[in-house]
């Protein structure tokens, strides 16, 4: 059984008629799988606690009209204006079978680390998820890189780095592994940086009018001449 469960109910309707569904407080949705897929919709309150807590990551167990179904999240469709959830797809999946779910990837630790302690070094995150194949019951809900081991400003956190849990594995095996996950800067480094540019860019715009010895500015026929 899944940690987290929805209960779906079978729609008919389609196309511009589900504004209806939504303005009564509902989500429409389409659960696809070995056959046809299936048309349903569920309570918008009760569904965005689901998927906020299972992401694409974590099976659900769908309740469509007395039916049981294991299921992934495969896609949430959000308004750009309200970011409201317009419709969700979710992908049938059997308990016995591994399937592939993307995994957020979380670095822990890192305020630990020489590189934060002692030179107060920052970090920037360049892979935020990742795709991973596992049986439902093994899908974790997240993976975890260790970065207490971070020193120098040229330190970086790779693929090679995370640990997989047992049963999990990488969806897409020819990734390469040296693939840069996290990096570090300086702060400090960045902000004077920008402050000589800043400045750089003041000299250079600042007028260059020639004056006269007295220090008053030549007239332009004179600069002609």
């Amino acid at each position: 059984m899944a940690e987290y469960k929805l209960t779906l109910d079978k729609r008919e309707l389609t196309g511009k008629k589900l504004k209806s569904l939504r303005e009564k407080g509902l989500i429409p949705s389409v659960v696809y799988g070995e056959k046809e897929p299936v048309l349903a919709a569920s309570d918008y309150v009760s569904t965005e606690k689901v998927l906020e807590k299972a992401g694409y990551h974590s099976p659900i167990d769908l309740d469509i009209a007395g039916k049981k179904q294991m299921a992934i999240v495969k896609d949430v469709q959000v308004d750009p204006v309200s970011r409201k959830i317009m419709n969700v797809e979710f992908q049938a999946i059997s308990a016995k079978e591994a399937v592939t779910a993307t995994t957020p990837i979380v670095i822990v630790n890192f305020e630990a680390s020489e590189a934060s302690k002692t030179y107060h070094f920052a970090m920037t995150q360049a892979l935020e998820d990742i795709e991973v194949k596992a049986k439902p019951a093994d899908l974790p809900s997240e993976l975890t890189i260790d970065g207490s081991g971070l020193v120098n400003v040229e330190d970086k956190l790779t693929l090679a780095d995370i640990k997989l849990p047992e049963g999990v594995e990488l969806a897409d095996k020819e990734l390469d592994h040296e693939q840069v996950v996290a990096s570090l800067y300086d702060p400090a480094a960045e902000a004077e940086k920008r402050e000589a540019e800043s400045v750089t860019d003041v000299a250079e715009e600042a007028p260059t009018e020639e004056t006269t010895a007295g220090g008053e500015q030549k007239p332009e026929a004179e600069k002609a001449e």
